[in-house]
């Protein structure tokens, strides 16, 4: 069959994915892969919302009460008073008008992006956003132009070249998934008042990690009031799963009346919900878990650069490890597991050609210890001298250190 000839075709490129059996442990930052307990930095579980008993007891309780599904779609019989309170969470918490919740991140974007423009609009979206980016502009029917990777002179340009369209949007994620640098944003807020476009911020990566409160990039920059479409995601800090959009109430009342991705899915199930808003209240008021995460993720940045490593980031908890050949990115993968560390490699078309790394994103429940125990094998694995680490995971306290 075809499908055998182009798997044939993937394993002989090392494009080859196969899954494996992951349970998050509670202890600090471990988890059991494939029945191996190890290290996780693959996780984007950034503060280590999913494990805390809050969460899972607002979760627990939401389930008791409300039952295990929600039975239809928000505008049927999906719809309930804790659906409306979490979005009402949302915006205060995104300092926005309104918020409206969808089943996933990819589900949100493709919302936005396939209601908001269309045949007459045009899109300016950066070459490194997220996949789902990408697919919701091929679904918008709007010109779509791309721009090279955060390149401000480049934005610019296609602004200037691409006029007479009804609607310009320019769409970017806040934090680049895989390279974990963020957005230029106070320079697109610029151009877009300039040329009268409308910006879009994927904030997946960004919300809860970024800023003095975790609302995301605008606030990271004091940009409030300056995006008009906000979007995020509740799978990743804050823990648990599914997407949301923040913006001006016509916004989300236009959403909530035209989007297809919205109108035609069972809402999320109430302890998803119930969840997300015990998540939120802990983002709100435990500022410490960003601080620990930000210094983690400098250190460790500064320490495998001065490795020789080519490292991306290190201003959020995303780290790219660039290896160039997806074999070379699989064999350094390989080689972390044998030092009890969980770090798949990523290759095309994940990232492009050429580009293929080691992701690794850092959690709050991490520790000094495990930090230390990473840098050691980077080094070891660079002077190919791995028989002098230890490779014991390191065994998690109760202490802070």
């Amino acid at each position: 069959m075809i499908w055998e000839q182009e798997l044939a075709a993937l394993k002989e490129k090392g494009l080859y994915r196969q899954l494996r059996s992951v349970e998050t442990l509670n202890d600090g930052g471990q988890a059991l892969v494939n029945g191996q307990k190890m290290l996780m930095f693959a996780s984007n579980n950034y503060l280590g919302l999913a494990q805390d008993q809050r969460v899972i007891k607002a979760s627990i309780q939401a389930t008791e009460r409300f039952g295990a599904g929600s039975t239809g779609s928000r505008l049927t019989t999906g719809h309930s008073i804790i659906h409306e309170t979490l979005e009402g969470k949302l915006a205060q918490f995104k300092q926005t008008e309104a918020a409206i919740v969808l089943n996933t991140g990819y589900m949100a974007n493709m919302a936005v992006l396939t209601t908001i423009v269309g045949e007459g609009d045009l899109i300016l979206s950066d070459a490194g956003n997220h996949a789902s980016i990408i697919d919701g502009c091929r679904l918008s029917r709007a010109k779509t132009v791309i721009y090279s990777h955060a390149d401000l002179d480049e934005l610019e340009m296609k602004l200037q070249s691409h006029q007479g369209f009804k609607k310009t949007l320019i769409v970017t994620d806040g934090v680049f998934s895989m390279d974990g640098d963020i957005a230029p944003l106070p320079g697109i807020v610029n151009l877009a008042k300039r040329y009268g476009a409308l910006i879009m911020v994927d904030d997946a990566h960004a919300t809860g990690v970024l800023g003095k409160d975790g609302r995301g990039t605008s606030e990271h920059f004091g940009l409030k009031g300056k995006v008009d479409i906000e979007m995020g995601t509740l799978s990743k800090a804050i823990g648990v799963e599914g997407g949301f959009v923040a913006g001006s109430r016509s916004l989300i009342d236009y959403l909530l009346n035209k989007a297809r991705p919205f109108i035609f899915s069972t809402a999320l199930s109430p302890c998803v919900v119930a969840g997300a808003l015990a998540a939120v209240d802990i983002i709100m008021t435990e500022p410490e878990r960003r601080v620990r995460l930000q210094n983690m993720s400098r250190h460790l940045y500064e320490e495998l650069t001065s490795l020789g490593y080519t490292v991306t980031g290190g201003e959020t908890p995303i780290l790219g490890i660039i290896c160039g050949k997806p074999e070379q990115a699989t064999f350094l993968s390989k080689e972390l597991h044998k030092h009890g560390i969980y770090a798949p490699a990523i290759r095309p078309p994940t990232v492009p050609d050429g580009t293929s790394r080691i992701r690794l994103t850092l959690m709050a429940q991490h520790r000094e210890r495990h930090i230390d125990h990473v840098i050691a094998a980077f080094k070891a694995i660079r002077s190919n001298d791995t028989d002098s680490v230890d490779k014991t995971v390191p065994i998690e306290c109760n202490d802070n250190s």
